[in-house]
């Protein structure tokens, strides 16, 4: 059965990342993500239906517009497969259990957040609030039916540890860190308490470390300067994932401390 969940799941990925990626081009743009219906960038001709199935289409159509066969970026069916990745990762990791919807949610917007962030060095307040309330309610949903009100408490208190600990480290120095890390902050604080106490540790330890590796490593190759701007959002995310998916075998060696 659980293979089941997981095939299910890694399809619902799949539409919800083609989802993602009009969330990705329009969000930063001000674009509405209802109307209208997604269309070639080059020639202006709406997508059909027959080509805006998630991953078929771009290879059927060899990643070029139907229409005026400009080439369409790799990066949409690339998006699709990592959210369906994530998605199926999800269910494997968690199994039949109440919170699955709520990390769903969480990984379809870290890596919607990642991507925006990358590119335009910018966590919009239009994808971080909705995911915040979203994210809250499927877990007061989960502890409400399984009556595990002391992991949502500790989710509680770890996303308002993180957000003080950010909006500090804003205040301190709004130059390193933007206040769309401060607002994305109780998000993951709120997903990693859930799990525990330890995996909020890890998810903040690893996105710093992941963060510090990647920056000295581009200043090494001279691919940025000292003052340039980063995306930490994206290492937020990376951390959080990690944590998520890795962090019972990470966490194994501290197992017995309290």
């Amino acid at each position: 059965m659980l293979a089941v969940l997981i095939g299910f799941c890694a399809l619902i990925g799949l539409a919800v990342g083609s989802f993602l990626n009009v969330v990705i081009y329009r969000v930063p743009r001000n674009e509405s993500v209802v109307s209208p219906r997604s269309a070639c960038p080059t020639c202006g001709t709406q997508i059909e239906d027959r080509d805006n199935i998630p991953v078929l289409s771009w290879l059927v159509l060899k990643g070029k517009c139907r229409t005026c066969r400009c080439p369409i970026s790799v990066r949409y069916p690339l998006v699709e497969l990592a959210t369906a990745a994530l998605f199926a990762g999800t269910a494997a990791r968690m199994g039949f259990h109440w919170e699955v919807p709520a990390f769903l949610l969480l990984a379809a917007g870290l890596l919607a957040l990642a991507l925006i962030d990358l590119e335009h060095l910018l966590l919009p307040k239009k994808i971080v609030y909705p995911l915040l309330i979203g994210v809250t309610a499927l877990l007061v949903l989960a502890a409400a039916t399984t009556d595990q009100w002391h992991k949502l408490l500790i989710a509680g208190i770890s996303a308002a540890a993180w957000f003080v600990v950010f909006f500090a480290l804003n205040f301190a120095s709004p130059r390193l860190l933007g206040f769309g890390d401060v607002r994305l902050a109780p998000i993951l604080g709120l997903a990693l308490g859930w799990l525990g106490v330890r995996y909020v540790l890890l998810g903040f330890f690893a996105a710093n470390l992941i963060g510090a590796v990647i920056s000295l490593g581009l200043l090494a190759t001279k691919r940025i300067s000292r003052d340039q701007q980063i995306p930490y959002g994206v290492f937020l995310a990376l951390g959080t994932t990690l944590a998520v998916f890795a962090g019972p075998e990470l966490l194994r060696p501290f197992a017995n401390l309290r």
